[in-house]
């Protein structure tokens, strides 16, 4: 797999989430998801493969449509499929409607990337070496391996919390077997770029690819916000079932010397750029889209502004924000407005849990009905909201680590900004588009970037097209803008 962090990694510090504090919705609710995801379309005959596939979609958006892309993705795999041993293998490449940087792989050989990975890759040696890792997956026969650790794993803790009696040694026991089976998947992950490394060099695709993709991933993984103890959001911790970007990188670096010096194989930039021509870049704007601190949800009909200084993401299970430094952060999510409750007593169902009753009141935001609370967790403090828009509930969760006056204005002021959007607001909702232009005479990446419809628009232009900070541009080469 080739994950990158969307950088609101540094949420999981916040209590509510990681303490227990928010607690599942009680019943008669129909979790809302933003977005909410399509039928999977599962029945009771369909197969393992089916179901997993309904799945991916679901999670990820939908399959994207885009005939160039298509055709050049197709052309890779089969390039790549006939340089293994494998030759009976058959691969299918779907793309996820996405804006998150992964892929992966079935071990029936179907294989998905999401367009936010494609938007960052910059030819077609890049794009090989995303799909042999993760072809390489599928040949080494990792799922099934990874299936029997995870299996040994859960026997372990089967036994932990049943035979042992000692809580010290239990907890090692347990430790032991994750960190087991964590270092296993790091294996898997350098196996697999060892392997795909090789595969792209035999199909005539320059090796290099894979070092110059990772460093690209972990430069876009620099551009997320940073937590609370100044590191990246995306850092992973040694229990992390990946290898950190640095230790790919070199592995990759190693693997590619093995074969070729720097310059030789195919790359076809001008080609690849052509293909993604045109691919939506960011959030589909039918299923919310982050325009600086403003979301706007075009399907469900709202729009609000997120305090000053906060970086948001919009996850499939909630918009999540975070202030630079970590102190603060802000989750909304929807759920279906449950039968015969208020809003004050739908605070204080059990949604969320150490809800001080006394601070429950009425309020009214935008013109809709409302209700506010606070609560309490062991290092953070929240301002709750439930606002009601039709037959949903939308939910605020503001937390910060130090509750004073002024923080309860800053949350007060936001949620303030919540209110329905217009039908001309709808409608002038487009997505953003990465193009592929030709660099002028006197054209620089600062003047370049001044055309991206991006946050950070040098930093974006920079990772999007492997530049470095005063990388000086040739006339005539084709380069990737955001525009609108």
């Amino acid at each position: 797999m080739w994950p990158v962090g969307r950088g609101m990694a540094a949420l999981a510090a916040v209590a509510w989430i990681a303490a227990g504090c928010a607690s599942m919705p009680t019943g008669g609710e129909r979790q809302v998801s933003l977005p909410d995801p399509p039928p999977l379309g599962e029945t009771a005959q369909s197969s393992p493969a089916q179901r997993e596939h309904d799945r991916i979609l679901a999670a990820y958006g939908g399959a994207y449509q885009h005939p160039r892309l298509q055709q050049v993705l197709r052309e890779t795999v089969d390039k790549l499929a006939s340089a293994t041993e494998r030759r009976d293998m058959r691969y299918h490449v779907t793309v996820l409607n996405s804006p998150a940087i992964n892929a992966f792989a079935l071990p029936n050989g179907h294989l998905y990337v999401t367009r936010g990975l494609l938007s960052l890759a910059n030819d077609t040696a890049e794009l090989a070496s995303v799909l042999s890792h993760e072809m390489a997956h599928v040949i080494a026969s990792h799922a099934a391996t990874r299936e029997d650790k995870a299996r040994q794993a859960a026997i372990v803790n089967r036994v932990v919390t049943d035979v042992l009696n000692d809580p010290q040694l239990g907890a090692l026991a347990l430790a032991r077997s994750r960190i087991a089976l964590a270092s296993f998947s790091r294996a898997q992950e350098l196996e697999a770029d060892a392997i795909g490394v090789r595969l792209a060099a035999r199909a005539g695709y320059d090796p290099y690819g894979a070092t110059r993709f990772l460093t690209a991933m972990g430069r876009h993984a620099g551009l997320a916000p940073t937590n609370a103890n100044g590191g990246d959001a995306t850092s992973a911790d040694f229990l992390s079932s990946h290898p950190s970007t640095p230790d790919r990188i070199k592995s990759a670096l190693a693997a590619a010397r093995q074969h070729t010096a720097p310059g030789a194989g195919a790359r076809d930039r001008p080609a690849y750029l052509r293909a993604i021509d045109g691919l939506t870049f960011g959030e589909d704007p039918s299923e919310g889209v982050v325009r600086g601190r403003r979301f706007l949800h075009r399907r469900l009909g709202f729009t609000f502004t997120a305090p000053e200084g906060f970086s948001l993401d919009n996850t499939p299970q909630a918009v999540l924000g975070i202030r630079e430094g970590g102190e603060q952060a802000l989750r909304l999510d929807v759920v279906r407005a449950p039968g015969g409750l208020t809003l004050p007593a739908y605070l204080n169902s059990g949604w969320i849990e150490r809800v001080d009753p006394q601070s429950i009141e009425e309020v009214t935001i935008g013109g809709l009905r409302a209700a506010t609370a606070t609560a309490s967790g062991e290092q953070w403090s929240f301002r709750l909201y439930a606002v009601q828009l039709g037959d949903q509930i939308f939910r605020f969760v503001f937390a910060a680590k130090n509750r004073s006056a002024a923080a309860e204005r800053v949350f007060r002021d936001s949620v303030a900004t919540f209110r329905r959007l217009s039908d001309a607001e709808a409608g002038r909702l487009k997505p953003l588009r990465l193009r592929a232009v030709a660099v002028a005479p006197g054209d620089t990446p600062e003047s370049l970037s001044r055309r991206m419809a991006t946050e950070r628009p040098l930093e974006r232009f920079l990772v999007l097209n492997g530049l470095s900070a005063g990388a000086s541009l040739t006339p005539g080469d084709q380069i990737k803008i955001v525009v609108e």
